[in-house]
């Protein structure tokens, strides 16, 4: 699956939980946070869900 998300659209948003940046993983349709958390959120109808209760957290 492709996303389609403009670049400066990643460049602007921030993970709500830690505020960190934001990377596009376009094999799981998400947006993983390089920040501390590690949160994986996800991109549906190419809509980035920006809801810490909908993001996959990180394995242990």
């Amino acid at each position: 699956m492709t996303l389609k998300l403009d670049s400066w659209l990643l460049e602007i948003l921030a993970c709500p939980n830690c505020g960190g940046d934001l990377r596009a993983d376009e094999e799981a349709a998400e947006l993983v946070c390089t920040g501390s958390c590690r949160y994986a959120y996800p991109v549906r109808d190419d809509i980035p869900v920006l809801l810490v209760d909908e993001a996959r957290t990180p394995a242990p």
